[in-house]
């Protein structure tokens, strides 16, 4: 009888939920405090941390929450990660982690995250010095959200590592939280179905870096005087809305061999090259983003073809459309700042479809030193006689509705008020 009561308790010990055991378990700092608590913590346990100092290079291998207070920290011994996670349903919240090591091979992170990670959860944390903020390398349905993840500095930016490394994890999420230095913000190698949004990326590479990675949005962000803002390659089927790219140096946008997705709602200003650079992007809809400012508003080349832009503000950019090629590409309704048009039955479209290039332009593009020819009268003559003949013009972008008035980008008002 005794047997049989122990057995039954048995069974219904296995059939109730691991969180009914659950318990919080205060912990106090010291050096092996943490690495303790975890050692004799049961599944589902929350380890909650009081104010101070932790030692880090420890591994969960079971399902456990570790929370800290504020004054948390987390220190790592300088070699390996400083958390690494091996169980699902972890989270880890409230702490400041530093301390990883320096080795690319290993992904040295302030926290990373193995395949069996499912359903991770790394919220409100802060990482400082480390060589990747977080890992998350192979763990599905992960969430990474509201940390501040500050990179390292001590070398070239090309040898550090990036803020948040996502590899083969499908649904995973990585929301609202402020990456600065370190490589790229988000980089994404070899995933499908994420989601990247309302994420702040300051003074790195890339701010989000995106290869191979299919069925996945890009939806709010904001880059600030990063090398490149939005780098889509290699990929089919990606949302990239309502993102805002302030003073990136190279690119606001980049779309190489990006096909399929939908590019809507975006501002680009201010940037020092290139508004948006196309290459070998094909079949994807450009809508209702804003080109502002940069040398070239939009660069496309190497075959870039079957794609849809319309609705788009291109404004006070040096060159807006460079267009090397002899191919005709009919746009539709955008707005062209330097349209000089007239609409004269008022329905808000101009009356005189606009070609934003000319044959000059691709001389001068071929060939720059023609460039010192710039004030001949020769030149003003084929500009002129173009203009009147316009059979003599070469193929290339005409937009056959401009708009007469800039239409209203989609990215988030609030969000510009804070930039500076």
């Amino acid at each position: 009888m005794k047997r049989m009561a122990l057995t039954l308790a048995s069974v219904l010990s296995l059939a109730l939920p691991v969180s009914a055991f659950a318990a919080d378990i205060p912990v106090a700092p010291g050096q092996g405090s943490l690495a303790g608590a975890i050692r004799t913590a049961e599944a589902g346990d929350r380890l909650i941390l009081q104010a101070g100092t932790y030692g880090g290079g420890v591994t969960l291998d079971q399902t456990l929450s570790i929370i800290g207070q504020t004054g948390t920290e987390v220190i790592g011994p300088d070699e390996g990660s400083v958390i690494t996670v091996n169980a699902p349903d972890v989270t880890i919240s409230g702490l400041t982690i530093r301390g990883s090591g320096s080795d690319h091979q290993n992904i040295d992170s302030g926290v990373q995250l193995t395949k069996k990670a499912k359903g991770a959860q790394i919220i409100d944390n802060r990482f400082e010095g480390n060589l990747y903020g977080v890992d998350v390398h192979g763990a599905k349905n992960a969430l990474v959200e509201n940390n501040t993840i500050i990179g390292r500095r001590d070398r070239l930016m090309n040898r550090r590592g990036n803020g948040i490394y996502i590899w083969n994890a499908p649904g995973t999420k990585v929301v609202g939280n402020s990456v600065r230095y370190g490589r790229d913000g988000i980089f994404v190698n070899s995933s499908r179905k994420n989601v990247f949004s309302n994420n702040r990326f300051e003074d790195l590479r890339f701010a989000v870096h995106y290869m191979y990675a299919d069925n996945t949005e890009v939806t709010g962000n904001i880059s600030i005087g990063n090398h490149l803002g939005f780098a889509i390659m290699f990929s089919t089927r990606v949302k990239v809305i309502g993102n805002t790219s302030i003073r990136d140096r190279d690119h606001g946008i980049m779309l190489n061999y990006a096909n399929s997705s939908v590019i809507e709602g975006n501002i680009v200003r201010e940037g020092g090259e290139k508004c948006l650079f196309m290459y070998n992007a094909n079949k994807n809809k450009l809508l209702n983003n804003t080109f502002e400012k940069c040398q070239i508003g939009i660069h496309f080349t190497a075959g870039s073809d079957r794609n849809t832009i319309a609705g788009n503000a291109f404004v006070g950019s040096k060159t807006q459309v460079k267009y090397v090629g002899t191919k005709d590409h009919t746009w539709t309704g955008n707005y062209w700042s330097d349209h000089s048009a007239y609409d004269v039955n008022g329905d808000g479209i101009a009356d005189q479809a606009f070609r934003p290039n000319d044959a000059m332009d691709h001389i001068l593009w071929t060939q720059p030193s023609a460039k010192l020819l710039l004030g001949s009268p020769a030149i003003q003559l084929i500009r002129w006689a173009q203009k009147e003949f316009p059979a003599l013009l070469p193929g290339g972008v005409v937009d056959d509705a401009p708009l007469m008035n800039a239409p209203q980008a989609l990215a988030p008002l609030a969000k510009q008020a804070s930039l500076k």
